[in-house]
């Protein structure tokens, strides 16, 4: 899928899939390119920061539960959903510049935060520069810190050259997270859209890009910039928070959510015990109504 064809979902998104994904993104210009954002509704704003390997059609079911009464604001990261491509093997700095230029370029002066995998680390890192900004916060299986251990399926992804090779031409990554990220098999049409945008080799950079970025070593480009995440942590553990969790999950297991009330001592926290990594797909409705309960209870 190339930069032209990101158009947006109303050239070029199969029937079967609007119907879950019914939106038109804007496109807002950054440093690195064009980022695609779903906009939809009016009120107070809730911005949704997607991880690796997903993009806005994750928040999907939430943006339709929120829209009648607040500004649902889904950004794609560059070179994911609908985005254009990445320009470079970015960073996570970069990333979380851009999610500021999008709230900038909205105007969103202040902001409910629901964030899941690698959009925790960047939704916080934006979140933590600017704490004024932020009303509320739901984290959902993610982490926004140097993170202690890692799975064998990420290890395997970061080896050199391999890796790579793995992710980009033969898909391994999202395939994989589409499979081993759920309890329940995804429905068809939900696989199907979780996996659209990574259907052709040169789309799926973006992907091994996240992955390299993980900042596991001191010496990683990143690393300056998850610990800065973390040390601004402290200056959002008293906003209202909600912490839920798929305790499935094989990446963001039950030590990262102890790790996050431990943090967030003051947090609500509410576990689904039969949700893995797409916390979303598996928690379905009683996991909507329950974001929909606390974006309701926080709404300024």
């Amino acid at each position: 899928m190339n930069a032209e064809s990101r158009s947006g979902p109303t050239e070029v998104f199969p029937p079967s899939l609007r119907l879950l994904y019914p939106f038109n993104p804007q496109r807002i210009s950054t440093n690195t390119g064009e980022i695609s954002v779903v906009v939809e509704g009016d009120g107070p704003a809730v911005v949704m920061v997607h991880g690796n390997p997903s993009w806005s059609f994750l928040f999907r079911d939430v943006i339709l539960a929120l829209r009648d009464r607040f500004r649902c604001i889904a950004p794609d990261h560059q070179g994911c959903g609908f985005s254009a491509p990445q320009p470079h093997r970015m960073r996570m700095a970069e990333h979380s510049r851009n999610l500021g230029t999008v709230l900038d370029e909205l105007g969103v002066e202040k902001f409910i935060l629901i964030a899941h995998d690698w959009g925790g680390a960047i939704g916080a890192h934006q979140a933590g520069l600017h704490p004024d900004r932020v009303a509320g916060i739901v984290f959902l299986n993610t982490a926004a810190f140097p993170l202690q251990r890692m799975p064998w399926q990420i290890r395997l992804a970061r080896v050199p050259l391999l890796g790579r090779f793995l992710m980009e031409h033969y898909n391994a990554f999202a395939l994989g997270a589409a499979k081993q990220g759920v309890v329940s098999p995804l429905r068809p049409a939900a696989a199907d859209g979780l996996l659209y945008p990574w259907l052709e080799k040169d789309s799926r950079k973006a992907v091994s890009a996240f992955v390299e970025d993980i900042p596991w070593t001191s010496k990683h480009p990143s690393r300056k910039t998850i610990e800065e995440t973390e040390k601004n942590l402290e200056g959002l553990k008293d906003k209202p928070c909600l912490l839920a969790w798929g305790m499935e999950d094989f990446c963001f297991d039950e030590k990262f959510l102890e790790e996050w009330i431990h943090r967030f001592p003051n947090a609500e926290v509410e576990r689904y015990p039969r949700a893995g990594h797409y916390v979303f797909e598996d928690g379905g409705g009683p996991l909507i109504e329950r974001i929909e309960a606390f974006v309701d209870s926080v709404a300024y």
